[in-house]
């Protein structure tokens, strides 16, 4: 085991916990910070040898992964969501990054796995994650698409880090529904201006374009389809709400 601070923020998760804490069993230390679950999640976590601190999200990430950042005991760091596996491969790179003591952040290849579909182009294309670096000046900022901000330079890590994306629509809906009003607050916040014509009607369309056809959705079948328009909406909602924030405060 290595001296390593292994963080999960998490709330209501015992379906995807236990895999995320045993696949990262290489760290001496795993944090989780619990968003008060009315599940087993801090159950199982403290089971499984991990330590859980209790602590609100109140709508910011930012914020609940910096409080994780700040609990750790170890120099070196590691983030990561419950429904995310560590693979072998990985593994060892880590452990080896740790060991060298190296001053640099790493960034690691996330690829997206559904249990009993597959979609590996568009929208769930694998992406690069900063997400192993030294504790020290490191912390995490915005509530929506949250931001590792650290003051060392980048490296990218040839290992895979697995992320289980959704278990089933109503899920994927409810995510679908808290992101979008999150992310139309922010841009409110940020006075983002909201154009009914450009924004509602032409923005939507370019981004199922986008990850259709130039990104490659087309390939992933009828599953790349879905996920394609339902881009579209997404798209498409956050502007709306922005919109209507702007208009009426929100209300129709």
């Amino acid at each position: 085991m290595i001296e390593l601070s292994v963080l999960i923020v998490a709330k209501n998760e015992q379906q995807n916990i236990a895999d995320c804490i045993k696949s990262c069993q290489f760290a001496k230390e795993i944090i989780v910070i619990d968003d008060y679950s009315t599940d087993d999640t801090a159950q199982i976590a403290t089971e499984l040898g991990a330590k859980v601190i209790q602590r609100a999200l109140a709508g910011d990430w930012g914020g609940q992964q910096t409080f994780a950042i700040e609990q750790a005991s170890y120099d070196w760091i590691f983030l990561i969501d419950a429904d995310e596996r560590v693979s072998a491969e990985l593994a060892k790179q880590i452990e080896h990054v740790v060991k060298s003591n190296k001053q640099i952040a790493y960034w690691i290849q996330r690829q997206n796995k559904f249990r009993h579909n597959k979609a590996t182009h568009g929208i769930l294309r694998p992406d690069f994650v900063c997400r192993l670096m030294p504790k020290q000046g490191t912390y995490v900022e915005g509530y929506v698409h949250q931001q590792i901000v650290t003051p060392y330079p980048s490296q990218k890590l040839t290992g895979y880090l697995y992320h289980y994306t959704y278990d089933n629509w109503e899920q994927y809906f409810n995510k679908f529904n808290k992101y979008t009003t999150l992310s139309a607050e922010k841009y409110k916040k940020n006075h983002k201006k909201c154009h009914f014509f450009k924004d509602i009607i032409l923005r939507p369309l370019w981004a199922f374009i986008k990850v259709y056809f130039i990104q490659g959705g087309f390939l992933d079948g009828k599953m790349g389809w879905i996920l394609s328009v339902n881009h579209y909406f997404y798209t498409m909602n956050k502007y709306v709400k922005l919109y209507y924030l702007y208009k009426s405060d929100g209300k129709l």
